[in-house]
């Protein structure tokens, strides 16, 4: 029985197919869900009130271009929360894309609003601002 000597160690075969496969089973970048990140701070740089905060993406028009938007609690003792939403699918963003934040009471009485301009590719910061009635 002739036997011939393999070329390549088998372990390092082995892990050659394996990272391969792992490879092809992750998503690429282009298939990940594109998230807008960015900041809320309150007006004149005091504590974010104690209260529901609900972010929406909103077309120039506004109306919501996203139904899931994001909903986050505010504590009353941070200056600044961070914050992330799903970025719509690129084929039905419009050209024009706001960022709408709206801080509520447990009882759903609107402290605070905030809105900004999204730039592609770059965190988006918003200011909420007291809401007078």
């Amino acid at each position: 029985m002739l036997t011939t000597p393999t070329k390549r160690p088998s372990p390092l075969l082995a892990a050659g197919l394996l990272a391969a496969g792992i490879g092809a089973a992750a998503p690429s970048p282009a298939a990940q869900a594109a998230e807008i990140g960015g900041t809320l701070f309150y007006e004149e740089g005091d504590k974010i009130p104690e209260g529901r905060i609900e972010i929406m993406l909103e077309t120039g028009a506004g109306n919501s271009a996203n139904s899931t938007g994001t909903r986050l609690e505010s504590s009353g003792s941070s200056k600044a929360i961070a914050f992330s939403v799903p970025a719509p699918d690129q084929a039905a963003a419009p050209q024009i894309l706001w960022i709408v934040a709206r801080l509520e009471r447990a009882d759903g009485w609107l402290l605070a609003r905030g809105s900004a301009k999204v730039e592609p590719g770059a965190p988006v910061d918003i200011t909420l601002f007291r809401v007078m009635y």
